[in-house]
């Protein structure tokens, strides 16, 4: 999921969509579950004063949900340090989570944000932020709480994302995987400009995985192993940088880990192993028709001759790792 500006401004100006599920309340009783200073934020459309909280510079993994209604809203993934005084993030955890409303008080022309279940006051939403999708959700730290997940990110490449896409989908713990771009120059690549090789990027795929089935470890020695990490930006047929092979690292102990299993594959590999440790910066989701290509596509040459050995190379080495048949794919 990838919003932008454009995406903000047209839901803002004709309308949201809602979820199924709403809480809707009464002040007498949100007054009753939240505190004043809640209530004055979420309910009243407040500001806290900048610098306030202590949740500007918590950056440590979890999920931050609506203090009122318990919706989970933002992944600390998405957060930044911005120095404004607020908790900042590129954007939430699904598109439909966050509604989006014209705000001109205060002489001012603002999109303001706000819960799409509870419609709480969250912040407002700017165009400062940083790559990828160039926003800033400004938010009130009163208006959010720090949750525990079991969910993480990581981005990988080793050639086509057709290919790794398929992989993956099949392992167990993994929710959910993106094929898209990262790894290069310019903002949301398309998929021609990525080719011709000029914006640097790598096919990469991103991967939502559950740390308490699947760990990173194991994640980075399947990746290793099921595609050749000792060929220069190639991958069999396909050739190019966009196809070399890359670990994106979040941190110092996903970047020591990396290295330390790419350094007991190596055994496996007559060739050296050179696939590129980089730290992540970016993804940038690919168009919709390379999402789920391989599902779609079974049938067509490429998946046959190209991705059909590959999952049966993953079913071989990894079988206990594979999702069964009952699990959601």
């Amino acid at each position: 999921m990838m919003i932008n500006w454009l995406d903000v401004i047209k839901r803002a100006n004709f309308g949201n969509s809602k979820p199924d599920k709403r809480v809707e309340k009464t002040d007498e009783e949100w007054e009753a579950i939240l505190s004043p200073s809640q209530f004055y934020i979420t309910r009243e459309k407040g500001t806290e004063r900048a610098h306030s909280s202590d949740l500007c510079n918590l950056f440590e993994s979890g999920r931050y949900a609506c203090i009122c209604c318990d919706t989970e809203l933002f992944d600390s993934e998405e957060k930044f340090q911005s120095g404004t005084g607020w908790p900042s993030f590129t954007q939430p955890i699904k598109e439909n989570v966050v509604d989006y409303t014209k705000d001109t008080t205060h002489g001012m022309y603002r999109i303001e944000a706000t819960c799409s279940t509870c419609d709480a006051h969250l912040g407002h939403v700017f165009q400062d932020g940083p790559p990828p999708s160039g926003l800033r959700f400004c938010i009130n730290a009163i208006a959010i709480k720090k949750v525990k997940s079991k969910f993480r990110l990581v981005t990988i490449g080793g050639g086509c994302f057709w290919c790794t896409e398929a992989i993956f989908k099949n392992l167990k713990g993994v929710s959910q995987v993106e094929s898209g771009y990262s790894g290069g120059r310019t903002r949301n690549p398309t998929y021609r400009e990525v080719t011709s090789g000029l914006t640097g990027h790598a096919e990469t795929i991103q991967i939502t995985y559950d740390f308490s089935e699947i760990s990173f470890e194991d994640i980075i020695k399947i990746h290793l192993t099921t595609h050749n990490p000792t060929t220069l930006n190639q991958q069999g047929a396909d050739k190019g940088s966009q196809y070399r092979s890359i670990i994106f690292y979040r941190n110092n102990e996903e970047r020591e880990t990396a290295m330390r299993v790419i350094k007991e594959v190596q055994t496996l590999y007559d060739s050296m192993v050179i696939t590129e440790l980089k730290m992540f910066e970016a993804f940038y989701k690919a168009e919709l028709h390379h999402q789920d290509y391989y599902n779609n596509h079974q049938d067509q040459p490429y998946c046959q001759a190209v991705i059909n050995p590959k999952l049966e190379k993953l079913k071989t080495l990894y079988k206990d790792k594979l999702k069964t048949n009952t699990e959601e794919g």
